[in-house]
């Protein structure tokens, strides 16, 4: 919601400067986003005017204009490529060096097309005062040149932005704030009443009302001879100010009642509209060609307004391009009614339109101002454009529900923590226009039908609280009683957090799929039970629960290969289903590399390749379990994984047969190929419920880190053995040469070739070892060595190449 400082102070009359405002502002609870001062931004653009305009020797529609700037020199050659450059055009003039926010860039001096050009004539949309970009701005010929732009376009106001929840409808308009800040001591009130324009004939338009709670109220008025046009200089001013283009007088008083008093209006083109006026649902299939200029498909969910010609407006969302007004316009009708929160919603979402008016209406606007708002529509109409009102013709409820709550003044100390006088409390309340009757210790508070979120008795205290401060609320700890408090957070719940910042610090990019994938998808990794089939899906496509994440990261993957993003690292740490029952849900962690995403620069990389390969997926999948806490000294790796992956490049990680915690390898090319997805792809999942809980309590107290004071040593070995001996014998045997000595022993490389008999291979591997009392001597390093030797000989037949 945007306003200006000098809108709201039609409002309330405040001597407060603009940065206490705001600040008072976010305290109530109508939290500022950004305040803009225009005057600042825009002081270099000046008023200048087009003396010639030619046409461009080497463009088609570019012209060489040469502009006098109003500052007594010579004219200034600007190369302009807008379709209403002309001679004698009064424009915006930015020189060179100036910052052009609707650009983003610094202007200088440039050749176009072979054309110097040594400035810019501006639009609207460049200087970020509305989204008009059609052409440069057009001013008044009598408009003073050489002066400030933002000076005479009186935009020095400075505009403040606020970010308003759903529930205060009440303050989508510049009134409604006003009232807030009054009730905080910020100013006086205005809130003159409106009078009601007495109406000189019956209006001939006729409104029926198909269902009452799609639209609870309806009023509507005629005028005729009005004379459209131009806004006057004042309100053109309230809605360039806040980004808005002033279409005509007509269009520009309902948007001025959106802003200014939160009051969604419409206006028709009186002699556009054939008969009377009917709101109902729509008609499958009908059609609206929308203000937007965009042609929607209705339904029978969508509300319209119609008449014996067809659907001309979709109720409380959007106008139709058919009855709107222009400068042609006589006969004018306004309308002003009420509508079905919910129904707005639905049909902004379904048909994707955003207007001013639906955002209100979701909301819900103020009932009791159906009428008042047309009466004050219509008396600006008449003053601006002339023209004879009709009567107003009311259908339904225009004034609401009336509320009435049974307030405990103790509430307010029992909730909130603070002590509130009586007086300050019914100063406060009414102010923000509730009316309290009685004296305690319970008394009656009367809704007032603008704050249709105020149900109960908390609600009350928290408008009293928001105004008193939220700095006011003591700070009181919570009891904790004889017995420590429980862990907030579950330990699931602590090992996805953990697990997703594992993969996250691995280079990875988190991923939020379907939980639904098609039958042939979840056949291909266990799934596709019929207990797994949806009821009612969304899509052919989307018709079971799917039993791992692989599926959908797959997809991702190779939707970002097809638009030329080939090296992608993807994870996703949800939920998966393999049975119909609770305990046949789990939690899951997986991820999927593809091209030269590799985590190469994490660590070693024995293979000597950026590619990623399938110790990549094996060093995700151990990160996720060590970060979930995962007791990693009893891990064992064994080869061959889950039927979805390549039988010779994949590898199971369990804690005994029984507990198997997860796969990782090489997709296989069969599951790639019916995914669709181009290969070769490394993946893991690891199923985060099967990790066995830790231990409550340690045997013995632990660091939780040791450090040693000594520099570690690093040795590397390299083997000749047997092709069918393991690597991970290899690291298991040279790791128990000395346990309390080698902290890390991992694999770099692996050959098979010339000079190693083509039954072996050569497997080389790094060893790190960490003293801990004091720095070895020579003849101890290889006193370990000659054991690591020995015992990879003797457990693996390795012989030291």
């Amino acid at each position: 919601m945007k306003f200006t400082l000098s809108w709201l102070k039609e409002h309330l009359d405040t001597d407060e400067t603009l940065e206490k405002l705001a600040d008072k502002l976010t305290m109530i609870g109508l939290e500022v986003e950004s305040i803009e001062d225009k005057a600042k931004a825009l002081a270099p653009f000046t008023i200048a005017r087009v003396i010639s305009a030619e046409q461009h020797p080497n463009a088609d529609r570019l012209r060489v204009c040469m502009v006098d700037t109003g500052n007594g020199a010579a004219p200034v050659q600007v190369v302009c490529g807008a379709p209403n450059a002309r001679t004698g055009l009064v424009s915006v003039f930015s020189p060179p060096g100036t910052y052009i926010p609707g650009k983003d860039i610094t202007l200088g001096i440039g050749t176009i097309r072979g054309v110097e050009s040594r400035g810019m004539l501006c639009s609207a949309a460049e200087l970020k005062i509305s989204e008009d970009h059609d052409g440069i701005m057009e001013l008044p010929a009598d408009a003073p040149l050489g002066t400030s732009y933002v000076q005479w376009a009186a935009l020095g106001d400075p505009v403040l932005e606020i970010n308003l929840t759903p529930n205060r409808q009440d303050c989508t308009g510049v009134h409604g704030i006003a009232r807030d800040l009054a009730a905080a001591d910020m100013g006086k009130f205005r809130d003159p009443g409106i009078k009601p324009v007495k109406g000189e004939f019956p209006c001939p338009v006729k409104v029926t009302v198909e269902d009452e709670k799609l639209c609870p109220g309806f009023a509507l008025r005629l005028v005729r001879g009005v004379k459209n046009g131009p806004s006057p200089e004042w309100l053109q001013k309230r809605l360039t100010s806040i980004g808005l283009r002033p279409i005509n007088a007509l269009v520009d008083i309902t948007n001025f009642m959106t802003y200014d008093r939160a009051r969604p209006l419409h206006v028709f083109d009186a002699a556009k509209v054939k008969g009377n006026l009917a709101v109902r649902r729509a008609k499958d299939g009908e059609t609206l060609l929308a203000l937007d200029g965009r042609t929607y498909t209705l339904d029978s969910s969508i509300c319209v307004i119609a008449d014996d010609h067809g659907v001309e407006s979709l109720a409380g969302v959007i106008g139709g391009e058919a009855s709107g007004c222009s400068e042609a316009t006589t006969d004018v009708l306004i309308e002003s009614a009420l509508w079905n929160e919910i129904n707005i919603a639905q049909t902004g979402r379904k048909l994707g339109i955003n207007s001013d008016a639906r955002y209100r209406f979701e909301r819900g606007v103020d009932p009791a101002f159906m009428v008042p708002g047309l009466e004050m529509a219509t008396r600006l109409v008449t003053e601006i454009c002339g023209g004879a009102p009709s009567e107003n013709v009311v259908v339904g409820n225009a004034f609401g529900d009336d509320r009435v709550i049974d307030f405990p003044l103790t509430e307010v100390k029992r909730l909130a923590g603070i002590d509130v006088p009586f007086p300050e409390i019914r100063r406060i309340l009414g102010h923000l226009g509730f009316m309290v009757a009685g004296t305690g210790p319970v008394v009656k508070v009367a809704i007032p039908s603008w704050r249709s979120d105020v149900h109960g008795k908390a609600d009350i205290v928290e408008e009293i609280v928001r105004i008193v401060g939220v700095d006011q609320v003591p700070m009181t700890p919570f009891e904790r009683g004889d017995a420590p408090r429980k862990p907030v957070l579950k330990p699931l719940q602590l090992r996805t957090r953990r697990a997703k910042r594992a993969l996250a610090a691995r280079g990875m990019v988190e991923a939020v799929t379907w939980s639904f994938i098609s039958k042939p998808h979840a056949e291909l990794f266990g799934g596709g039970k019929a207990e797994l089939e949806l009821a009612n899906p969304i899509a052919a496509d989307l018709s079971d629960m799917r039993p791992s994440l692989l599926p959908g990261l797959v997809a991702a993957a190779q939707a970002n290969s097809d638009r030329g993003f080939a090296d992608v690292a993807l994870f996703e740490v949800g939920q998966v289903f393999k049975g119909d029952r609770p305990e046949d849900q789990f939690t899951s962690a997986a991820g999927i590399r593809h091209g030269f995403s590799s985590s190469a620069g994490l660590g070693r990389n024995w293979s000597g390749s950026a590619t990623t390969n399938v110790f990549d997926a094996k060093a995700d999948a151990f990160a996720v379990l060590l970060a979930a806490g995962a007791p990693m000294q009893a891990l064992q790796v064994v080869s061959g994984g889950a039927a979805w992956l390549h039988p010779g490049r994949s590898g199971t990680i369990q804690i005994g047969p029984q507990n198997v915690l997860g796969h990782f390898g090489e997709l296989h090319p069969r599951v790639l190929e019916q995914l669709g997805a181009d290969g070769p792809m490394i993946a893991f999942e690891v199923i985060l419920d099967s990790l066995p809980e830790a231990k409550q309590r340690a045997t013995r107290a632990k660091p939780a880190i040791e450090l040693s004071a000594f520099q570690p040593v690093s040795r590397d070995f390299a083997f000749i053995v047997d092709r069918t001996v393991k690597a991970g014998d290899i690291l298991r045997a040279a790791q128990g040469a000395d346990k309390k000595l080698i902290t890390g022993v991992t694999v770099f490389d692996v050959y098979e070739g010339k000079g190693i008999d083509e039954a072996k291979k050569s497997v080389a591997i790094a060893v790190t070892l960490q003293p801990r009392e004091k720095t070895m001597t020579d003849q101890e390093i290889e006193s370990v060595a000659a054991k690591i030797v020995a015992e990879v000989n003797k457990k693996t037949g390795g012989v030291l190449r």
